[in-house]
């Protein structure tokens, strides 16, 4: 296939450009690099099946020759990201998928948008299933996030059901793994960057809320499953192994031997943040015969070593 990945340079669009091209296919990676790196693709310089197009896919989308599927995975996704780029979230959830899908349905050519767990908001459903259809504070500071990604699943299945475009979307739980930016406000990297440097991990508020936290070489196997399924609905893809943050924070300090212990911050969580995050992916098991294969522990010791790395 030829693939055009938008965010591809970002954390997971960069391993999604990995995996497509180990399957064979050609790619033509899409980044404005606003949050994303070219770091994290600079090991497919030079390979002859993958072009990198630096754009902002607010703009419309212009690409030669045929394409056989568009993702489209261009967007900030940490908090501290689109909190600081509050426009440029709306923007590309709502003009960027608009582009995206409009390239896909000129090339008559599959799309999979990357949607997010946030559409449930914070939840009155748990575990959350794809028939959930979210507590969303519309107005609140996460709302550019949130509300970006709902819109982007309505535009998408209104290509689908008006212009026939063969569509996809993963609801993606919070995922993990090499690439990440250390400073990009995520739990994970927060954790493992304090830990690193010897210093107490902040949690914030009591640490009783939950994540699920899954690896993102079994995230990005889901989304290759469920590219070539034939299933237009959303898909949960994450781990449902769920776990407080309190109990993550002592995970991290036991893996990387930090002694410094934790600290608690009240007033540190944003307004809207999720109490609880969990993912029932019964339809991912039944329709992609999906589940994740990577324990946190495992996970969590290649994530550490990346960032040791990066630190060093």
């Amino acid at each position: 296939m030829r693939i055009l990945i938008t965010g591809a340079a970002g954390f997971l669009g960069s391993h999604l450009c990995d995996r497509f091209l180990a399957e064979g296919h050609e790619v033509i990676g899409m980044d404005n690099l606003l949050t994303g790196n070219t770091d994290n693709i600079a090991h497919l310089a030079g390979n002859e099946h993958f072009r990198f197009i630096k754009y902002d896919v607010t703009h419309y989308i212009y690409i030669e020759g045929p394409l056989d599927a568009v993702l489209h995975f261009a967007s900030p996704a940490s908090p501290i990201d689109y909190l600081m780029y509050p426009i440029q979230t709306l923007k590309v959830g709502a003009l960027g998928t608009h582009n995206a899908l409009g390239v896909a349905k000129s090339k008559g050519a599959r799309f999979l948008l990357a949607s997010t767990s946030e559409i449930y908001g914070d939840p009155l459903v748990h575990p959350q299933t794809e028939d959930y259809a979210g507590n969303v504070d519309t107005i609140g500071p996460r709302g550019v996030y949130d509300e970006a990604k709902r819109f982007a699943e309505a535009i998408t299945m209104a290509y689908h059901r008006t212009h026939g475009v063969d569509t996809r979307i993963v609801r993606i739980f919070n995922t993990y793994g090499p690439r990440m930016r250390l400073d990009d406000g995520r739990v994970v990297p927060n954790f493992i960057g304090q830990a690193l440097r010897g210093e107490p991990l902040t949690v914030y508020g009591d640490g009783s809320q939950t994540r699920s936290f899954c690896y993102v070489s079994d995230l990005i196997e889901g989304i290759y499953r469920l590219l070539l399924s034939d299933y237009n609905d959303p898909v949960n893809i994450g781990n449902p192994s769920e776990m407080s943050i309190l109990e993550f924070a002592q995970v991290v300090n036991e893996l990387t031997g930090n002694k410094a212990g934790i600290i608690f911050e009240q007033d540190k969580r944003i307004k809207g943040d999720p109490q609880t995050r969990q993912p029932d992916i019964t339809r991912a098991r039944e329709l992609l015969g999906w589940e994740p294969q990577v324990d946190l522990r495992s996970g969590l010791q290649h994530t550490i070593a990346y960032f040791r790395e990066r630190l060093s």
